[in-house]
């Protein structure tokens, strides 16, 4: 299966522009009608919570809500599984869900909190062989992981087995099983990185900063999760406050938000959100259609 989508040519009764992009990013979405779950594998931000030496209440909480890995999302349909990103908790996060298959995987960007669990694709990736399990990731991105993970992808490495994976740089959409995956460009500091548009979903973390030309593509939206670390402002994290302006924009049915650190309580939180918006957590479980 060719794994670019081929994009369509601007018809001539439809003028070039915002409204047309915005037109065209609906229709891009529409049709598919695939039943999918969308599970939440880690919600907290690159060092955890609880944080390693914090004595707060978040960190010491008993609510099993304020546990939270780092940040990442497994998608299942048509009979196949879906990551976005492979944090350092991979494994534990792999072993709570009982995932005992990878088909395919996407990257956001290559900061530690994002890409360390990589190699425990290992035992999964063994079942694509005599091929390899594909990771999808900007062109920038997937130099860096195979420089990161040269011992990887160079396959020459004398210590053990390697995993089976095949970098497949991306710059535009890509159709994976059936699925239209849609990179949706956000700034993260002083960083351009990718979020992802699915069906009637978009996955958007680590952003400090949505720009204007990537709203057109969050038309018609069910579930969007963003990135809001805490109330305070941060260089390169969006806040509550600033994500609940973005939620206001986008006008999504649904919206939560993930990459949290220890400063928001979850149920007290929640109780502050209007209704249609909520803080994620580990093991979240959503339905849609993708």
């Amino acid at each position: 299966m060719p794994w670019h989508v081929r994009r369509s040519p601007e018809s001539p009764l439809e003028p070039a522009g915002d409204d047309h992009k915005a037109r065209a990013g609906r229709l891009a979405h529409e049709g598919h009608g695939m039943k999918a779950t969308l599970t939440v594998l880690g919600s907290g931000t690159s060092m955890g919570v609880p944080t390693l030496g914090c004595d707060c209440a978040v960190c010491y909480s008993s609510d099993p809500h304020d546990r939270r890995t780092r940040p990442s999302i497994m998608l299942e349909y048509a009979g196949k599984v879906v990551l976005i990103d492979t944090t350092p908790d991979f494994y534990a996060q792999a072993i709570r869900e009982r995932i005992t298959r990878v088909d395919a995987v996407f990257y956001t960007h290559t900061h530690a909190d994002h890409i360390l669990g990589i190699d425990d694709l290992r035992p999964l990736s063994y079942r694509h062989k005599p091929g390899k399990l594909p990771l999808y990731a900007r062109p920038d991105a997937a130099a860096f992981l195979r420089k990161m993970f040269s011992y990887i992808f160079d396959a020459n490495y004398k210590f053990g087995g390697l995993a089976q994976l095949e970098l497949r740089p991306i710059d535009g959409p890509v159709e994976v099983f059936g699925a239209r995956f849609e990179p949706v460009r956000l700034i993260h500091g002083e960083t351009e990185i990718y979020g992802f548009r699915f069906g009637s979903a978009a996955y958007l973390t680590d952003h400090s900063e949505i720009p204007d030309a990537s709203f057109h593509q969050l038309e018609g939206l069910d579930i969007l999760f963003l990135d809001a670390l805490r109330h305070k402002p941060h260089p390169t994290h969006s806040t509550v406050a600033n994500s609940l302006r973005i939620v206001e924009r986008v006008k999504a049915k649904r919206a939560f938000f993930t990459h949290i650190c220890h400063d928001l309580p979850h149920e007290a939180t929640n109780a502050s959100l209007p209704p249609h918006v909520r803080l994620s957590y580990d093991g979240l479980r959503l339905e849609f259609e993708i």
